[in-house]
């Protein structure tokens, strides 16, 4: 299977913001909150229903108080409806007139002494009360509330609406007036009997008074939820935001140019998507300084190479043109040929190193019978023959049938180059074997030579470029070092793994492991 890569065309249409996206998150953060503030601000506005739900039952009770005390007074001896209204109203708590059918007042609670109905002016009130007024107007006016008529006395009763209505329908009539103060006036009338009416006036303060109490204690707990929820925001936008901008400004500094200086931070100490994010950065910006470092090692390596043949070649140009002698013309053409060959062959392999990773990356890989493979390989080889009389032996007893994900020509040239290699450290006449087995999920190729083996320190080193380990009396610059470490790039390349090792036997010799995920176990 290919290693996962990004598309180049990247689809990230449920991940883009219109509007929102202009703004910095710590202010998208915080207007979230208010925004959910707002909504519990909103209780302001049901206080305004809840006042008026009172105002009705208010206007409904003082109905019923009306028509029963009208039957009371209607009940009563004329001369005692005085005494009878003065009791009443001091007992309600209202302000009790009587008209007789020309609407001419014939009985006055207040007159008569009882003054249980003073309007209160605003003027003289405290600030408090005069901000509490000013916030009901607000109110009213954003919910658009009815706004009661002003409460005034009239000088004639023909102009109190409850009198004419409960006069001509001899019933009973509320209506509800606007007092200076900005508190509920609610005036009633009902028929005592048919040549006089009742009146009832009183200032329903409470009803403004418990409203703003309300209103007070929801304001108090608006006010704290809201700084609590500004510190809260801000302190998430804190957790969130700096983090993030100081991995932009990394960022930023690395496709500067600057990766060797730049320190991504890796916030150990968070667990959550921001610290997946750090160190995923960090890592990624690591290796990108590895690759880059890499990247220049490989080039000042291969300037290296190039000179030594080129260096070469050079002097024996510079030697042709001067030399007369046949026999040390045609050496120096010989050599001039084998640097030649040799540029080819270390030029065609920096190639193929150096597009290896690329290319890999974009390849579609599929189900390899690698046993198979390598058979045929060995096939091919031993009809064109092997050099040296080296003989080369395949066991694939404990290997069933098994296939890997990858890429076929790739893996065919990681084997060709052990073989070129266990062949070129094999003594005259010596044995390869190739084993093929199955192991914990990995396809498993072991191949051993009766080579002088590899050195422990040099293990690792051998898979580097340009690294090279020749075995004595091998013509200089047949092989350019590149061969191992194209191999070790294939196999890692296809998510596995390859290394050297002694032989079990503790015969002298190298064995080389490469060990390939089954297809089935990916």
């Amino acid at each position: 299977m290919a290693p996962v890569t990004d598309s180049p065309k990247s689809d990230d249409r449920d991940l883009t913001l219109r509007w929102s996206g202009r703004v910095s998150l710590t202010r998208r953060i915080l207007a979230v909150n208010i925004f959910a503030l707002a909504l519990l601000a909103g209780g302001f506005f049901y206080l305004d229903s809840y006042r008026s739900r009172i105002v009705d039952s208010r206007l409904a009770q003082a109905n019923r108080e009306a028509h029963l005390i009208a039957e009371a007074l209607a009940a009563a001896d004329p001369d005692d409806r005085a005494t009878l209204l003065v009791r009443l109203a001091h007992d309600t708590g209202t302000r009790l007139r009587l008209y007789d059918k020309g609407n001419v007042v014939v009985a006055d609670s207040r007159r008569l002494g009882e003054r249980n109905f003073v309007l209160i002016d605003p003027t003289k009130e405290r600030w408090g009360q005069t901000a509490g007024r000013f916030l009901d107007a607000m109110i009213d006016t954003v919910v658009g509330a009815a706004r009661a008529p002003l409460y005034r006395e009239r000088a004639s009763g023909w102009a109190w609406p409850d009198l004419a209505s409960a006069r001509r329908h001899d019933d009973r009539s509320a209506t509800v007036w606007r007092a200076p103060d900005r508190t509920p006036v609610i005036t009633a009338a009902a028929t005592v009997n048919a040549d006089t009416t009742l009146m009832m006036t009183f200032n329903a303060r409470e009803i403004t008074q418990t409203v703003r109490l309300e209103r007070f204690r929801l304001g108090i707990v608006l006010a704290i939820v809201t700084i609590v929820s500004i510190l809260l925001s801000l302190f998430l936008a804190r957790t969130i935001v700096r983090p993030l901008r100081r991995l932009a400004r990394a960022a930023v500094r690395v496709r500067l140019g600057r990766a060797r200086e730049v320190v991504v931070p890796r916030l150990p100490t968070r667990g959550d998507e921001i610290g997946m994010l750090a160190r995923a950065l960090s890592d990624m910006s690591q290796a990108l300084r590895a690759r880059i470092d890499a990247t220049e090692a490989f080039a000042a390596d291969v300037t290296h190479e190039l000179k030594n043949p080129l260096a070469s070649l050079r002097s024996a140009v510079e030697g042709l043109g001067s030399i007369k002698d046949p026999d040390l013309q045609e050496q120096l053409t010989m050599i001039i040929r084998d640097d030649v060959l040799r540029l080819d062959r270390l030029i065609s392999d920096i190639s193929e190193a150096s597009r290896l990773d690329a290319q890999l990356s974009r390849a579609k890989f599929e189900a390899i019978d690698v046993g198979g493979m390598i058979e045929a390989l060995l096939n091919t080889r031993s009809k064109r023959g092997i050099e040296r009389a080296v003989r080369v032996q395949l066991d694939r007893r404990t290997a069933p049938t098994a296939q890997v994900m990858g890429e076929g020509a790739r893996l065919e040239r990681v084997f060709e180059n052990l073989l070129d290699n266990a062949i070129s450290f094999s003594p005259d006449g010596g044995l390869i074997t190739v084993e093929l087995l199955c192991d914990d999920g990995d396809f498993v190729v072991r191949i051993e030579d009766e080579g002088p083996g590899v050195p422990e320190h040099s293990r690792e080193a051998v898979f580097r470029r340009f690294q090279s380990i020749r075995p004595q009396g091998e013509e200089f610059g047949k092989h350019s070092g590149l061969g191992l470490a194209i191999a070790r790039t294939i196999v890692e390349g296809h998510q596995g793994r390859i290394a050297v090792e002694s032989r079990d036997d503790g015969q002298p010799g190298a064995r080389f492991v490469v060990r390939l995920p089954l297809a089935d176990h990916r």
